[in-house]
């Protein structure tokens, strides 16, 4: 199935999710990303700032915060369609909206590539190959491209998001691991404890 249909798909199935399951499975899904080995090694990690119908990320956010984790979050820039990490210690403020709701850091300090050490990234879709289905924009893939970043990447989803398999292009760049509400499945770079986990 061609890209354009399936998010059309997945947009639809990600919007009919009730608030209340949403929230629950948001809990839980940041639950087993604050429980994996990368997430509790990593001094600075990169996070999303959620739209209303992803995982909402605060729960992570607020505890790499207690562990003294440095966290960045993407600062878009719309014409030159690239991204740049940036510090933020606050989710209260400090933040303009763009039309579609996704919230970007006014001001903080840029992270450099080289210093992220986990990078916890959204799409519409992820299958089991760490193939991501982002919104169309390649925002990420131009990011994870780039030579000096050394981070694990995780994606993060509800698991109604994982597909059998999304069409992937050479430069669309997948993931090392996927984290939702009922599962961790790791594609590559395993470590030796690394292994796929069900979750209760």
């Amino acid at each position: 199935m061609e890209k354009a249909r399936l998010r059309e798909q997945l947009q639809k199935r990600l919007l009919a999710m009730p608030l209340e399951q949403r929230v629950q499975k948001s809990h839980q899904a940041c639950r087993n990303l604050i429980s994996m080995q990368w997430f509790k090694d990593a001094s600075t990690i990169m996070m999303y700032l959620s739209l209303p119908h992803e995982v909402d990320t605060s729960d992570a956010i607020l505890c790499a915060w207690q562990l003294g984790k440095t966290v960045a979050v993407p600062r878009i820039s719309w014409g030159q369609r690239h991204m740049i990490a940036v510090q933020i210690d606050t989710l209260e403020s400090g933040f303009s909206t763009s039309p579609s709701g996704l919230r970007t850091p006014i001001a903080g300090e840029p992270v450099p590539f080289e210093e992220i050490d986990l990078v916890v990234t959204p799409a519409l879709a992820f299958d089991k190959k760490g193939n991501r289905l982002g919104r169309g924009g390649a925002f990420y893939d131009r990011f994870f491209a780039n030579q000096q970043l050394k981070a694990f990447k995780c994606g993060l989803g509800f698991a109604e998001q994982l597909l059998d398999s999304i069409p992937a292009k050479e430069h669309d760049q997948p993931v090392d691991a996927l984290i939702t509400d009922e599962e961790i499945l790791y594609f590559r770079r395993q470590n030796t404890g690394d292994r796929i986990q069900k979750t209760e």
